[in-house]
């Protein structure tokens, strides 16, 4: 859609308009890294359980997903198209990479430098991913707990280039919720646009000041690891929510789960399921006091201005 603003889902570029409610922060298909085996739990291999998973989600009310899943952790871009397609879910996958837990052993990331790694992020978003005609829509980039190291922070630089370069968005995973200001300061250095840039698993770490600044600095914040009370309970995901909006920040706020584990999903058994948000969590921001224009921004608005590509820089 030339000149037209898009989104680039593994079906192809479409209207922002037309994702309506968005998950930012998913996966479907995964391949467990070794340090990080536990049992067959984070493996999701069946793209049939993913596309029913996914139609529970749009009975929901459910339009699009983010789905993260980068190549050291079994990125499997044609199962994505067809998930998508099945499912009437508009899916974005991505490139990049998240951090040394996930690439050790896999990928050698710390070989490679900024230049190779934005070139490897500019083919995947403009030609295809893993030698497919499938596009990437999204950079991923991230941290250790408590720390950067050098082969992060070279992944987080080169993200920012390349989003430079193709005017794509970004998104990261932050260990623990650590980090994020240090992640700020890496992608702001090179080049990147805050509007356009979501920092990740902000709420398995909910500190009200440092959600504030990053967002009054323009980026996006993920509230994505909702439905998991052992690391915050989604009582104060609530309250939280509801303070930055009344403090006029909810334009920086998106939603997600997180659910990487076949026990999360319904239909391997578990749950509670890509449901959650829209038929539980959705309620829940409304009683705690979140109108229903700010409910709006938090679930459709901001994931689409979050996913929308700009004119290179």
């Amino acid at each position: 859609m030339p000149g037209q603003p898009f989104v680039r889902t593994v079906l192809g570029d479409v209207s922002p308009d037309a994702l309506g409610l968005t998950l930012c922060h998913e996966h479907l298909v995964t391949a467990p890294a070794p340090r990080l085996r536990d049992g067959d739990d984070l493996l999701l291999d069946d793209p049939d359980r993913a596309t029913a998973e996914l139609a529970i989600f749009r009975q929901a009310g459910g339009g699009a997903l983010i789905e993260l899943t980068v190549a050291e952790f079994g990125r499997d871009a044609p199962a994505l198209q067809r998930v998508s397609e099945a499912s009437g879910v508009h899916v974005v996958c991505t490139t990049g990479h998240v951090s040394v837990d996930y690439w050790d052993g896999v990928i050698d990331v710390p070989a490679m430098s900024v230049d190779e790694l934005v070139d490897e992020m500019t083919t995947d978003l403009t030609e295809g991913v893993d030698g497919t005609t499938v596009r990437a829509g999204i950079i991923k980039a991230g941290s250790s707990r408590d720390e950067v190291t050098d082969a992060e922070r070279r992944v987080l630089t080169a993200a920012g280039r390349a989003q430079q370069l193709t005017g794509s968005p970004i998104t990261t995973h932050t260990t623990a919720g650590t980090m994020a200001p240090e992640q700020a300061r890496i992608l702001l250095a090179a080049g990147a646009d805050p509007r356009r840039t979501c920092l990740g698993h902000l709420d398995r770490r909910l500190v009200y000041a440092e959600l504030r600044a990053l967002a009054r600095d323009g980026f996006r914040l993920g509230f994505d690891c909702i439905s998991k009370d052992w690391y915050e309970p989604d009582a104060k995901r609530v309250e939280t929510i509801a303070r930055l909006v009344d403090d006029g920040l909810g334009e920086h706020v998106v939603l997600s789960g997180d659910l990487a584990r076949r026990s999360s999903w319904v239909s391997w058994g578990g749950g509670p399921g890509y449901s959650y948000i829209p038929w539980r969590f959705v309620p829940w921001l409304r009683r705690g006091g979140v109108p229903d224009d700010a409910i709006h921004l938090l679930t459709v608005a901001n994931p689409a201005r979050l996913l929308t590509w700009a004119p290179p820089a």
